[in-house]
């Protein structure tokens, strides 16, 4: 309540407060705290340790500063644990670079992700490499037991340890809501699948599918789903239909709403100039096409449509509204240059990975490079 009234400028303890008396106030305090923070000195023996293990404390020093400050750090016993796991010193000093906040966890800490992690490991070669890339995952030691009880849970669903390792090295802050939250969501999903027609046979691979795209489908709200797929119907899709839509988004399915899906749905259906079962199979080819807001699928339909193309070529091929101007203004430039025809050929060669493109593209230098005549025909040569 005192810094509420201060805050306010009221009354507190019989005196009155300005604003300017509280601003003055305020910046003697924060300049007195920076003073503070200036004074204190890094210290030595972590610096000295991190040096020896051939840590670059400078950049250390320019990104994370505090963690020098710190009066216990355990630099020795982090990297001792580390090498005991196999990994070497140029490594350890790697992993202590990319996460240094490592050295202010306590060894028990530490040797107790060490085991919980291990169980979900073939060896301790695979677990360094996970530490390697995901440092900051390993070492965020909070909420432990969520950790453990989240593992038990995700083996229950038949979860190979290979995914569950995956998803608690990627996106750690799942393990650390309470088993209740996951369990709610993941049965949510799992209703909606059986309710929509998938079989229990299959939907383990289809959980598993869903989690390995978007994880973070656990930190949302379950009603989100439910929501999305009522949504869906109303648009006059089939259950069939639904089910299919929502093995083809898996994690975007939570990313959406209904009002985005309708203002997309509207779009496309005025702007492609098609059918209510014309907009429907749009979006079972092309779903991914409900979680673009209209201004983007606007600015995509109006450079395409710049570059020559018609509406007709765009609704035979709506999966190049999913990608971006730029990709698609480089990728046409590319292919007129290989003799491409924007008013003959299909907007389908734009389509897909860059992968796939380059593909494409091969083909099509190779028919131009191809020899007109054929090389093993005898030649006429009048001598």
């Amino acid at each position: 309540m005192v810094g509420l009234g201060l805050l306010y400028g009221g009354r507190c303890s019989g005196h009155r407060f300005s604003s300017a008396l509280w601003s003055r106030e305020m910046y003697r305090g924060s300049l007195q705290f920076s003073t503070c923070a200036v004074k204190r000195k890094e210290n030595r023996q972590t610096v000295d340790s991190l040096d020896q293990l051939s840590v670059d404390v400078t950049k250390i020093r320019q990104l994370k500063s505090w963690v020098l400050l710190a009066d216990v750090a355990y630099v020795n016993e982090i990297a001792n644990i580390l090498k005991e796991m196999g990994a070497e010193g140029k490594k350890i000093a790697l992993i202590l670079e990319r996460y240094p906040e490592a050295v202010l966890c306590t060894p028990a800490e530490i040797s107790a992700q060490r085991e919980l992690w291990g169980k979900l490991c073939s060896n301790e070669e695979e677990l360094v490499r996970i530490v390697e890339r995901f440092p900051e995952s390993f070492f965020t030691v909070r909420n432990h037991r969520n950790r453990q009880d989240n593992i038990k849970y995700f083996q229950t669903l038949n979860l190979n340890k290979r995914i569950i390792s995956r998803l608690l090295a990627s996106s750690p802050q799942i393990f650390c809501s309470s088993v209740d939250r996951n369990k709610t969501v993941i049965e949510t999903l799992q209703q909606s699948y059986l309710q929509l027609g998938g079989t229990q046979a299959d939907m383990r691979v289809w959980l598993m599918k869903l989690l390995s795209q978007n994880p973070f489908i656990l930190l949302k709200p379950p009603e989100a789903v439910c929501e999305n797929l009522t949504f869906l119907q109303s648009l006059g899709f089939s259950s069939a239909e639904r089910l299919k839509l929502l093995s083809k988004l898996k994690g975007l399915i939570i990313e959406l709403s209904p009002s985005t899906m309708e203002n997309c749905a509207v779009f496309c259906h005025q702007a492609l100039q098609c059918t209510d079962e014309g907009l429907k199979m749009i979006l079972l080819s092309c779903p991914a096409l409900l979680y673009f807001s209209v201004p983007v699928l606007e600015g995509r339909l109006g450079a395409i449509l710049k570059e020559g193309f018609s509406v007709e070529q765009v609704r035979a091929s709506p999966a190049v509204l999913e990608l971006s101007t730029q990709i698609v203004h480089h990728r046409i430039r590319r292919l007129v240059a290989l003799g491409y025809n924007v008013k003959r050929d299909s907007l389908e060669l734009l389509n897909g990975t860059k992968k796939d493109f380059e593909s494409s593209c091969g083909k099509m230098d190779w028919r131009k490079q191809r020899p007109l005549f054929n090389p093993v025909a005898p030649l006429n040569i009048e001598e």
